[in-house]
């Protein structure tokens, strides 16, 4: 008998160090890694800055914790508008930000965020997923070291604060203006002087004088920033920035130094991301219209038709000599047109009939 339970309690013993053994590679694959994030967005900036911290708990959350990311604002770890050289460096392993802010990198970029009078949300969104748009995005970025991925779209943006009124285009003639990308590129050659700041520094420069006009994205973001206390008129639409696109950026060597099924997790925080930024600015921009209008007595004003139609000239010259400047850039502008066309035949007998058709002709009643 005391040999019978001898050689039970052995073999109770062989089994749990067995088990020991069959769970110790499952417990060494779980390895934990604690990543840097770096946004060019000032702290607590609702939709941007509150997405890059949303980023990173959806990662977190979709990893059981393996992936744990730290998140400096603008500023706080590298310059507002150094992102894309420090991920690019490997300083830290992702970063958020608008990719028309490295034009100097590759004129190419540009068209990832913005195009003047180009695709809205929607429409930047089929480029991108349903189109070649993803895969000349990681074409272009590829030189750098960097990995990019959507972040989502703001909508469309609004036409830009001013201190004057814009009854021609002559009126851009010696304006200071802070307006990035191509849009910049097209006030320029309206005559007017481009300042390209981050996002914190607006609100002073405007009030100082320092520039005379500004653009920045829509309602939600310019009441919280109280550009309506620096400039008189608010226009609209938003002809420059139609429907930006915002990234998040991965250090190649970072991200592909993740097991298959962490990249798989940060792709999907990425598309979650993406779809959570433009409901949030679909959702609030309405409420703060309102608000800038009846509470702060904004004057919004449409830009005239004449303004329009030369702004529209001026855009195709800028976009087709940006195109010019480099061999991606105008491989990415020919894809970008001739997606365009495909999107914009099926958009004139889709979304465009039916606001021409509905909503114009049966607006909603309050």
């Amino acid at each position: 008998m005391e040999r019978r339970e001898f050689l039970k309690k052995a073999g109770i013993g062989a089994a749990a160090v067995a088990a020991t053994a069959i769970s110790a590679p499952a417990v060494i694959a779980q390895k934990t890694y604690n990543w840097k994030m770096v946004t060019t967005w000032p702290p607590k900036l609702p939709v941007l800055q509150d997405g890059a911290d949303r980023f990173a708990k959806r990662v977190e959350e979709l990893t059981g914790g393996r992936i744990k990311i730290q998140v400096f604002a603008g500023g706080e770890l590298v310059p507002p508008l150094g992102v894309f050289d420090a991920v690019s460096a490997g300083t830290v392993e992702c970063g958020t930000s608008a990719a028309y802010y490295w034009a100097g990198k590759n004129p190419a970029c540009q068209w990832f965020c913005a195009v003047p009078f180009g695709f809205n949300g929607q429409s930047m969104s089929a480029w991108i997923h349903g189109g070649n748009g993803l895969k000349l995005w990681e074409e272009t970025y590829a030189p750098f070291n960097i990995i990019p991925r959507p972040g989502g779209s703001t909508g469309v943006q609004m036409g830009e604060w001013f201190n004057k009124k814009i009854n021609t285009l002559d009126d851009f003639k010696g304006l200071k203006m802070r307006i990035p990308g191509l849009g910049g590129k097209v006030v320029a050659g309206a005559g007017g002087t481009v300042v390209l700041t981050a996002g914190g520094e607006i609100f002073t420069n405007l009030e100082r004088g320092v520039i005379d006009a500004t653009e920045w994205v829509g309602p939600l973001h310019d009441l919280r920033m109280g550009f309506y206390q620096a400039a008189k008129y608010y226009y609209y639409p938003g002809w420059h920035e139609p429907g930006s696109y915002l990234e998040i950026l991965f250090n190649k060597k970072a991200y592909e130094s993740l097991p298959k099924d962490l990249q798989a997790c940060i792709d999907m925080a990425c598309t979650d991301t993406e779809v959570w930024t433009l409901s949030q600015f679909e959702a609030q921009n309405g409420a703060a219209l309102q608000t800038l209008i009846t509470k702060h007595k904004v004057e919004l004003i449409k830009f005239p038709d004449e303004v329009m139609n030369g702004l529209k000239k001026l855009s195709v010259d800028v976009v087709e000599a940006e195109a010019a400047k480099d061999p991606q850039a105008k491989k990415v502008h020919e894809d970008f047109k001739a997606f365009q066309k495909v999107v914009g035949t099926w958009g004139s007998v889709s979304e465009k009939a039916y606001y021409d058709n509905i909503v114009e002709k049966f607006p909603l009643k309050a």
